[in-house]
C-alpha cells in the first residue's frame, strides 16, 4: 500500500533532540563511549518524599481513571503553589492537569488556533512549538532575537511581528534552548506591546521557572491588565526530576480552561493517576530539594561557559536559567577535517558525535543555524571530558 498518511502528518518534522538522542543512543548500544549532552532531563533522582507518594498512592490503590482536568487536590496544591511562590490568584476551575507540559502546550494551541491564525515564535524556539502550531493548521511567524540581545525580543520587534492575523504569542522563560531569563522590567514593555492588540493570547511557557540563576522568576500572568489572556505552562519534570512521570498544566482564564479539558477528555482523559498523587507531594512538600538541584544547574553552568570560552571559534553567551548552552558556531562552517566538511550546525553536530562522541543538537532545529544546544545537566566529570573532546575535535576543522 502507497503511504497514505494524513497531509497534516506529513506537515511535521520528527524532533530533532529525540532523533539525536535516539542516535547517541544507538552508537552508545555498539559500545562506543558517547556523552549525551543532546537530551533536556534532569540527571538527578526523583526526590524520595516525592517516591514514598507514589508507594503510598499504589498501596491505597489510587488506581483508578482520574477526572479529566486532575484530582481535585492536586489542583488544590497547584493554585497554592502559584500563589504562594508567584503571587498569583487563581481557582481550582482555572486549572487543567495533562501528560506533561508538552501536552499542555498543544491543548493550549490546538484549542485556540483556527486555520490562518499566526502564532507568533521567537526564534531561537523549542523545537516542538512550530510543529504544534502546524499542526493546528495555523501559521508561525519567527521573530530572531540574535545572540548580542541575549536571545530575547524587544518591544520593537513583537510590534512589528503582529497582524491582524495574529492569536498568539509563545513566550519561555527561562528559556530553552538558550537558557535566557526575562527580567519583570523586560516582559512589562512587551506586555505594553500586547495590551495596544486585544485579541492577542499569551502561551508563558514557565516549565523551567525554578532552574533560574537571577534571583524571582517573573511571569507574564502578574500584570492584572493582561492575565485574562496568559495561559501559564508549567510541570514538574525539570524542577523535581520527574521528566518519565508525565505531569503538566496550565493556569489560564476559565473559557480556555474549559476549551482545552474538552480536547482532553477526547483524546488522552485525566494523567496518571500515581503520577498525580506524586505532583501534589512534590508541590505541597519541602522545597529543599529543588534548590539544591538549582545550585547544582548553576555550578555546571558556571563550569561549561568558562570551558567552553577556551574553546576558539565558539562564541558564548551567559544563560540565566534552564540548562542549556547555545554557543554560536558559524565561523566553523566551511570548514574540513578533510574528510567531513562543515556546511551548518546539524552537520556540525552529526561531526561531533562521530568524532568527539558527544551527542548535541544544532540549531537549525531550533530557529537559529548559526547556533547548536548543549545540555550541561550531567555530571561535572561529563561536562570537562565532553569540552575536552569538543575542543580538540573542533582543532581539527580547517
Amino acid at each position: 500500500m502507497s503511504n497514505q498518511l494524513s497531509d497534516r502528518l506529513n506537515r511535521l518534522s520528527p524532533s530533532a533532540t529525540l532523533a539525536m538522542s535516539q542516535k547517541s543512543s544507538e552508537l552508545k548500544a555498539q559500545g562506543v563511549d558517547i556523552i549525551n549532552m543532546s537530551v533536556g532531563e534532569p540527571d538527578f533522582n526523583t526526590p524520595d518524599h516525592i517516591k514514598q507518594a507514589a508507594i503510598k498512592a499504589v498501596e491505597d490503590n489510587w488506581s483508578r481513571y482520574s477526572p479529566v482536568p486532575g484530582y481535585p487536590e492536586l489542583k488544590k496544591a497547584i493554585v497554592e503553589k502559584l500563589k504562594r511562590e508567584n503571587g498569583l490568584d487563581y481557582a481550582p476551575t482555572q486549572i487543567l492537569c495533562s501528560n506533561g507540559a508538552k501536552q499542555s502546550v498543544c491543548n493550549a494551541i490546538m484549542a485556540l488556533v483556527n486555520a490562518g491564525d499566526e502564532v507568533i515564535i521567537p526564534a531561537p524556539y523549542w523545537v516542538s512549538y512550530p510543529q504544534m502550531v502546524l499542526l493546528a493548521e495555523g501559521t508561525p511567524v519567527f521573530v530572531e532575537a540574535t545572540i548580542e540581545q541575549d536571545f530575547k525580543i524587544t518591544p520593537q520587534q513583537l510590534e512589528s511581528a503582529i497582524t491582524p492575523r495574529t492569536k498568539a504569542l509563545i513566550l519561555c522563560s527561562p528559556s530553552n534552548p538558550t537558557g535566557s531569563v526575562y527580567t519583570k522590567e523586560e516582559l512589562r514593555a512587551l506586555k505594553d506591546v500586547l495590551l495596544r492588540h486585544r485579541d492577542v493570547i499569551v502561551l508563558a511557557d514557565e516549565i523551567y521557572e525554578h532552574i533560574n540563576y537571577v534571583g524571582e522568576h517573573a511571569s507574564m500572568a502578574q500584570f492584572e491588565d493582561i492575565k485574562d489572556r496568559v495561559v501559564v505552562i508549567n510541570g514538574v519534570s525539570k524542577a523535581y526530576a520527574m521528566t518519565g512521570w508525565r505531569i503538566g498544566f496550565i493556569a489560564a482564564p476559565e473559557w480556555i480552561v474549559k476549551g482545552c479539558n474538552k480536547l482532553q477528555g477526547q483524546y488522552t482523559s485525566g494523567p496518571c493517576s500515581v503520577s498525580q498523587k506524586a505532583a501534589e507531594a512534590a508541590f505541597s512538600g519541602d522545597q529543599q530539594c529543588v534548590e539544591d538541584m538549582r545550585l547544582a544547574f548553576e555550578r555546571r553552568k558556571n563550569l561549561i561557559v568558562s570551558l567552553a570560552r577556551e574553546i576558539p571559534g565558539l562564541e558564548v553567551n551567559d544563560p540565566q536559567g534552564a540548562f542549556y548552552l547555545f554557543p554560536r558556531c558559524s565561523s566553523f562552517f566551511g570548514k574540513s577535517d578533510g574528510d567531513r566538511k562543515i556546511a551548518s550546525s546539524t552537520d556540525l553536530a552529526m561531526y561531533l558525535l562521530e568524532v568527539a562522541h558527544v551527542a548535541t543538537v544544532g540549531g537549525d532545529a531550533f530557529g537559529s543555524p548559526e547556533c547548536f544546544r548543549m545540555s550541561y545537566a550531567t555530571s561535572d566529570e561529563n561536562i570537562k571530558e565532553a569540552m575536552r573532546r569538543i575542543k580538540e575535535a573542533l582543532a581539527r576543522l580547517k
